[in-house]
């Protein structure tokens, strides 16, 4: 690991029997777990960390299939299942000491940690989500020529063989693509930490290809289960995203709500990679969001 949160301690815990995840940890006072995106690792939470450390413990993962964490090769639909990879990330806070926690993912880890609340109410205090829908409403939304901004969706949901080959070939370019178009300041991702990025998501394309996969599919079922069980999250919810409703003509908030019974909803002019380009306002958020 070239890069490291400053003033952090770094550690392995298992999860499973074969599953270690790298995690840095920091700060004293009730524990707040983040989860990165993609195509990035838990260093896309340096800034805020750093912050909330002050008077939080700050728990930072880099999730399964992913960064310097274990990652197991897809046995079947649920290796990968943000089931699963809640279950890991209560695994995880459980073994640090903390049977409670506050939990904020972005992008692929906000869909953990959506999961985390749906699956583990008892145990998730707060719930803050970053540019993402619930899987269910994604796919749903996507449709018509404005579905080509999602197409890295399609692409991963294939049969495994030929996404992995393809992204294998040309890897850098892929996931650097992500890392340009969804940045509306591409300067808050220095040079030094774009190629962690790089480096760890193409050592990884097999793992979070399989994490792709698993939300055309297993994860799908699972939010259609509490869908039709009438399952909501009962914690504090706090979502930012992009104004893609405007973009893709739906109303975020409204869709929100069917899932959230205490929302707060906003919008952001940050890029996609919003805790980077906009830390100051992402602190304030959670901040608020703990306060609840």
């Amino acid at each position: 690991m070239t890069s490291a949160i400053p003033g952090f301690d770094y550690q392995r815990v298992a999860v499973e029997d074969d599953v270690t995840l790298n995690v840095a940890v920091g700060g004293t006072g009730s524990p707040i777990v983040l989860l990165h995106g993609f195509p990035q690792t838990h260093l896309m939470w340096r800034h805020v960390a750093v912050d909330l450390s002050t008077d939080h413990t700050v728990i930072c993962p880099d999730l399964r299939g992913y960064g310097a964490s274990e990652k197991p090769a897809e046995r079947d639909a649920d290796t990968y299942s943000k089931r699963t990879m809640a279950a890991d990330i209560v695994k995880l806070a459980t073994t640090l000491g903390h049977e409670r926690f506050a939990l904020a993912g972005h992008d692929r880890g906000a869909l953990v940690a959506i999961r985390a609340g749906l699956d583990h109410p008892a145990t998730i205090t707060h719930l803050a989500v970053l540019d993402v829908l619930p899987t269910l409403d994604m796919w749903d939304i996507l449709h018509g020529a404005t579905a080509a901004v999602a197409f890295h969706l399609y692409l991963m949901a294939q049969p495994p063989g030929l996404p992995e080959q393809m992204i294998s070939a040309s890897a850098d370019a892929f996931f650097g693509h992500f890392l340009d178009a969804w940045a509306q300041n591409p300067q808050a991702i220095p040079a030094d930490v774009r190629e962690e990025y790089l480096k760890a998501s193409r050592e990884a394309v097999p793992s979070i290809v399989a994490d792709y996969r698993a939300t055309a599919g297993i994860d799908l079922e699972h939010d259609r289960a509490d869908r039709a069980a009438g399952n909501r999250l009962g914690m504090p919810v706090t979502v930012v995203q992009q104004d893609w409703g405007a973009a893709l003509g739906y109303d975020a908030a409204a869709l929100w709500r069917t899932w959230a019974a205490d929302l707060k909803h906003r919008t952001t002019s940050a890029g996609h990679f919003m805790a980077e380009e906009a830390p100051d306002e992402i602190i304030k958020v959670l901040r608020c969001l703990l306060g609840r």
